[in-house]
């Protein structure tokens, strides 16, 4: 049995990816924050951003140094200093725009969730195929060193047999949060914002799964605000999983094995994230902290760029039929629940 100590993490230095020119669609929330990692922790250049408003995306390029601002996302992928382009609008508009960008020959990073659902995330990938560009979903932690430490304590049987994952998302952000939460139109509710780190995070830890159930409850508009999920994979290992846009929760996942078992405390997706080896008795053997827990964007950012640089397709640390396994887990969860999108 291997020693229970945790290994170190792989994670190549972000500032060691060749550095690519990016294009922004849509200036939001989570742009900021990608544009905020890239310049603080990167050597990726911030070439365009694009908004259906100009002077929105005027205002974004002057904050952050951006070298080029259209009004129009058409008028990005056309430009050839782009290198990728990031898609941070909203689920509802990633289809549109993320063909729009492979259509036009440029790689895509695309937000989590990568589409509404599963059926609109194999024609993202179908469109980046045919132009024989890269594709990639946006799951920020799978790119995270404290997660390598995971994959790493996965890969060398640390734990012994992993029989229980459990993981938790919660925060308030309803009724009193963003529209892009609480909206059909837009895709709301809990699972694709939410729900989809302790999804994800389940299969990058079980496989795939053989068995789903899920129940709920819908807000007055219809969208999911709250979840409890269920798992199986096909060795019969089980995931327990939350989500909730109603409270906050402790955001925390474990990862149990017949050896011992790892405790990533709050938020266990996030780079403040603390992964805690503990023994079957319930001592702390071992802990691994990211070295910088103020960023993590930019860690997704310099996959991409390696793996576009590379002439990749696809990134081995999420490749696309990850991606579309996830997103059917999380349609079926949907149909559990009775959640449907206008246009599904």
């Amino acid at each position: 049995m291997p020693s229970l100590t945790l290994p170190t993490p792989r994670t190549p230095d972000p500032h060691d990816a060749p550095a690519l020119r990016w294009g922004i669609l849509a200036p939001g929330g989570i742009a900021h924050s990608f544009a905020t990692a890239l310049r603080a922790a990167s050597g990726q250049q911030l070439q365009a951003v694009a908004s259906r408003s100009l002077p929105r995306a005027q205002a974004f390029a002057d904050e952050f140094g951006v070298t080029a601002a259209y009004g129009a996302y058409d008028e990005l992928v056309a430009d050839p200093d782009v290198d990728v382009v990031y898609v941070a609008s909203p689920h509802s508009e990633h289809r549109a725009q993320a063909m729009l960008a492979t259509a036009a020959g440029k790689p895509v990073l695309v937000e989590k969730a990568f589409a509404r659902n599963a059926t609109e995330a194999r024609e993202i990938f179908e469109s980046a195929s045919a132009a024989g560009v890269f594709a990639m979903e946006a799951m920020w932690t799978r790119f995270l060193p404290h997660i390598d430490v995971v994959r790493r304590c996965l890969e060398d049987g640390l734990l012994g047999e992993v029989h229980t994952v459990h993981a938790d998302h919660g925060q308030r952000l309803y009724p009193n949060g963003p529209a892009r939460l609480s909206e059909p139109s837009l895709a709301g509710g809990a699972m694709l914002d939410l729900g989809i780190y302790p999804v994800s995070f389940a299969h990058f830890v079980l496989g795939d799964f053989v068995d789903v159930t899920a129940s709920g409850r819908r807000t007055d508009k219809g969208v999911d605000s709250q979840a409890s999920i269920g798992v199986t994979s096909s060795r019969g290992a089980m995931g327990v999983l939350g989500t909730t846009m109603l409270t906050k929760t402790p955001t925390t996942a474990a990862v149990c094995g017949t050896e011992a078992r790892l405790e990533i405390d709050g938020d266990f997706y996030a780079p403040k994230a603390v992964v805690r080896l503990v023994g079957n008795d319930g001592t702390e053997l071992d802990r691994f902290t990211n070295a910088d827990t103020q960023h993590g964007l930019h860690f997704e950012a310099a996959e991409a760029a390696r793996q576009v640089s590379a002439g990749a397709s696809e990134s081995p640390l999420l490749p696309w039929a990850e991606t579309l396994t996830i997103m059917d887990a999380l349609d079926d969860v949907r149909a559990q629940i009775g959640v449907r999108f206008p246009g599904e």
